[in-house]
């Protein structure tokens, strides 16, 4: 097996997240592939007076399964958009 191959896991395309809006943000699962794993990870965004703000969420969590990193990491955006609200774009 190629090296290439070996680093980015052969002819295995990137899964497709697709993002949800929450309350007026827009969240959008990003998990980060370490080693075998996925750190549960998402872009929180949202349009305030004109311009749209962003927020990279990341957690130490790591995660066996992308799937389960996805929503794991939508769950955790919503709790943080819950909690922090607007404040989180500062």
């Amino acid at each position: 097996m190629s090296l290439f191959k070996r680093l980015f896991g052969g002819n295995a395309a990137p899964a497709v997240i697709p993002s949800e809006d929450y309350n007026g943000y827009t969240i959008t699962p990003e998990p980060i592939r370490e080693g075998g794993k996925f750190r549960l990870a998402a872009r929180i965004e949202k349009e305030i007076d004109g311009e749209v703000k962003l927020h990279h969420l990341i957690r130490a969590d790591l995660l066996e399964s992308e799937d389960v990193a996805c929503k794991e990491s939508a769950a955790k955006a919503r709790v943080v958009i819950d909690q922090q609200g607007d404040s989180i774009f500062r």
